[in-house]
């Protein structure tokens, strides 16, 4: 049963690289990228400064990693999991689903940290900006787009256009992120974070409602004319 127990724990326990990923996470984000050393980077670690380098080449490859494991990549491989997949013909159930690992994900406070790291250096580090907002961007949106297109076909949804859905989709999470984990002191509770969420999907979901666009042609004024031109 010893045996047993120490070897799930040690299965359980992060790998180096993995170990190496959050410190230097740490460390950039109490240094800034061009303050932290490899030296202290081992240290924290509690490796030789040389076997940094059997892991990465260099303080720009561990940038270019944390970048691609955080933020939009994050969110970008969600969108791959079976769990979403099986939400592809749930639009409700999708976009709830989204919003509510984007606020586990915001609650992290490696997230904290990645969002001040990647402010601050993404214009210093060559490649890094181009990298993440081209690629890891570009990934998430397409998947996203992917999928509002696909409730569009399937009739669940009804939008002209679903890649400008799924951008305003995104866009008022955005907005709450910048209200409750931004631009206040401190974050806002997470039951009230819930609820500007749900009350946000609500609207949102109304908006693309299958027979939505047939409901308003309903309410449309008697006398309206459809581009024709009224009688003298």
């Amino acid at each position: 049963m010893a045996v047993h127990t120490s070897s799930a724990a040690e299965a359980a326990a992060p790998t180096t690289r993995e170990r190496i990923l959050t410190e230097a996470l740490n460390l950039f984000a109490q240094s800034g990228y061009g303050g932290a050393s490899m030296r202290e980077l081992a240290r924290r670690v509690g490796i030789r400064e040389s076997s940094l380098y059997n892991h990465f080449p260099g303080k720009a490859a561990i940038l270019e990693a944390i970048v691609a494991e955080h933020g939009p990549a994050s969110s970008a491989s969600r969108l791959e999991e079976p769990r979403y997949r099986q939400l592809a013909r749930q639009p409700a159930a999708f976009c709830r689903q989204f919003a509510l690992d984007l606020v586990e994900q915001w609650s992290d406070p490696r997230e904290h940290q990645f969002q001040k790291v990647i402010t601050a250096e993404r214009n210093r580090v060559p490649g890094i900006r181009a990298k993440f907002a081209d690629h890891f961007y570009a990934r998430e949106q397409s998947l996203m787009t992917d999928y509002f297109r696909g409730f569009s076909l399937a009739g669940l949804i009804s939008t002209p256009d679903p890649r400008e859905t799924a951008r305003l989709f995104a866009a008022g999470l955005i907005y709450i992120r910048l209200e409750h984990y931004v631009m206040g002191a401190a974050p806002s509770p997470r039951a009230k974070v819930i609820e500007a969420i749900d009350r946000y999907l609500a609207f949102f979901l109304s908006l693309i409602a299958a027979g939505h666009d047939d409901d308003n042609k309903k309410r449309k004024p008697k006398g309206e004319t459809r581009g024709k031109a009224a009688p003298d």
